[in-house]
């Protein structure tokens, strides 16, 4: 039997991280056409209210129920609106290790949501599902994603030449183009210190079956 993640959502002091919604639909494709999220993502341009329904009806509940890894989207916690997405991917059960992955939407970046949800979902990885190790790839020249993995107190291993396609805007329209990956890892010694800076400001809880 294949393992898998269970049906959680986690929450911190300004954020719910749980299952995509139907409602999630109209905000999750606006993100999705959002161009920074474009030049650094492999998903289809331009992105279609059809295919975010495709995304939330079908292809991130089969992250979880594959065995792959688990989709979260980001919320806040007041408010209850679209934020953001923070994904595990690539899960090796044998050596307990996952890739994460996040997006942020244009209208909530500045305020230290991606740092926020990557830090809750690797507390409860290391706590709860005893894993041992989280990787995350950002493209050469993605700086947000980079800063995001520096204030998680993620450690860059490396650079995987030219090993992703992003893509940049021309007078013709998007053009692909080959980067470099950087690699970087999060171990459960990297976050000492951050449980309590997570708990001073209000931690984080699980919940399980959500909805």
């Amino acid at each position: 039997m294949t393992p898998t993640f269970p049906d959680v959502s986690i929450s911190t002091e300004r954020l719910v991280l749980r299952a995509f919604e139907i409602a999630d639909i109209p905000a999750y494709t606006e993100m999705m056409n959002d161009e920074p999220v474009v030049g650094w993502m492999s998903a289809p341009y331009p992105y279609t209210g059809q295919d975010a329904e495709e995304w939330v009806r079908r292809l991130a509940p089969a992250e979880r129920t594959k065995g792959r890894g688990l989709v979260f989207a980001v919320t806040e916690f007041l408010t209850q609106r679209l934020v953001g997405l923070t994904r595990l991917q690539n899960t090796d059960w044998r050596t307990r290790a996952t890739e994460v992955s996040y997006i942020t939407a244009p209208w909530a970046r500045g305020e230290g949501y991606a740092t926020e949800s990557v830090l809750a979902v690797a507390q409860w990885l290391f706590r709860d599902q005893t894993f041992e190790r989280i990787e995350l790839r950002t493209a050469a020249d993605n700086t947000a994603a980079q800063q995001v993995a520096q204030k998680a107190g993620c450690i860059s291993e490396g650079v995987l030449r030219n090993a992703w396609i992003a893509r940049t805007r021309t007078e013709a329209g998007w053009t692909d183009i080959r980067t470099d990956l950087i690699v970087w890892s999060l171990l459960p010694e990297d976050l000492e210190g951050v449980a309590d800076q997570m708990a001073d400001a209000g931690g984080y809880g699980a919940y399980p079956d959500w909805n």
